[in-house]
């Protein structure tokens, strides 16, 4: 039986473990079979009002199922020797959020394998998903690839495509990834198991292209975009850090947009529409669908609440087309719907936002 160690700390990371743990029950032939034998996580961390330590959603199912957890602040030489001292045979990675070095990778003497979500070498880095949402891709994927020293330049031993239709949040898409890499990985280490060592991978092809780490800074939304590249920058920037933007200049308050979509002409055109608010600087109380779905930037400023839309949503000025918004979240505030957002805040049609 194959003896592992499994290195991850958040959510998706615990969502694969779980499906392995589950997976690894199932009987098979020929000694192709693994035990998860122990977790290596980040350490707790203090959360909330009263800095409480909370583990990280690997360690807290780790705890639950009885595996034993690593979370030491460095992989020193202390932490060697605890790992080395439980002899396991391989080491399997999920976003565990420190770097191997050659010393610690030594330990296995079947060797190390890495999840990356994304169809490496593209994406190579800390944030693949959010990446692929924000250039609207048409399709990423889950990369299983040998521990290198490198920056997710080992070699791949295991690859599945993902198609993208446009809605994915990062949330969702990590989630998908998570269940797609634990089946790539329940295959890969009950053959490993057979044969004592992972088997030959091959080289990566192709240009490598790198991803950065996600500031606040990077959520503020520019309404001068398209409303399509904003609509993808929410999704991608959900749920950390959240997509946001300004009422009423830089010092203004701050509001999340947390769920958005470009309005649709396609499916807007037609006769008058008895649930719009009147556009900014209109008079009427009833809006022509045609009318707002098409306004020319020089009629709006880039970020004015053109209309409120009661079957729609919010319908925000873009640099080039209206964002209909349909979740919000005002500071120290908890998220709400368009509607009830707009019952406290009926003056909100005309608004600029930043």
């Amino acid at each position: 039986m194959l003896k592992i160690l499994y290195a991850g700390s958040p959510a998706p990371a615990a969502t694969t473990l779980r499906l392995l743990l589950d997976g690894s029950q199932a009987q098979d032939a020929g000694g192709r079979s693994y035990q998860i034998a122990g977790v290596l996580t980040n350490p707790p961390s203090a959360k909330g009002r009263h800095k409480e330590l909370v583990p990280t959603d690997v360690g807290a199912l780790a705890a639950e199922r009885g595996i034993p957890v690593f979370c030491p602040q460095k992989l020193d030489a202390a932490a060697r020797e605890q790992i080395a001292a439980q002899g396991f045979d391989a080491l399997v990675c999920f976003a565990y959020g420190k770097i191997f070095g050659p010393k610690f990778l030594s330990l296995f003497k079947a060797g190390g394998v890495n999840v990356h979500p994304s169809l490496l070498p593209k994406y190579r880095g800390a944030t693949p998903v959010p990446a692929a949402i924000l250039n609207c891709d048409e399709q990423t994927g889950v990369t299983v690839q040998t521990l290198a020293l490198g920056m997710d330049e080992g070699e791949i031993l295991a690859q599945e495509k993902i198609a993208l239709d446009g809605t994915e949040t990062t949330d969702s898409l990590l989630d998908k990834s998570a269940q797609i890499a634990a089946a790539l990985l329940d295959g890969l280490l009950r053959d490993t198991a057979a044969a004592a060592s992972f088997p030959k991978g091959k080289a990566q092809e192709g240009e490598p292209s790198y991803t950065k780490t996600i500031s606040k800074d990077d959520a503020l939304i520019n309404w001068n975009d398209s409303a399509k590249k904003i609509a993808a920058a929410i999704r991608a920037y959900t749920s950390e850090p959240g997509a946001w933007t300004r009422i009423g200049g830089e010092s203004g308050e701050t509001l999340k947009i947390l769920k958005a979509a470009p309005l649709s002409l396609e499916t807007d055109n037609g006769s008058q529409d008895k649930n719009a608010a009147a556009p900014a600087g209109q008079t009427s109380a009833v809006a022509q669908p045609s009318a707002i779905a098409q306004p020319r930037p020089a009629d709006l400023p880039a970020g004015t609440v053109a209309a409120f839309d009661k079957k729609r949503g919010i319908l925000v000025q873009c640099g080039d087309g209206l964002l209909c918004v349909t979740e919000l979240q005002r500071q120290q505030k908890k998220a709400m719907g368009w509607k009830d957002f707009m019952n406290g805040a009926r003056d909100f049609v005309g608004t600029r936002l930043f």
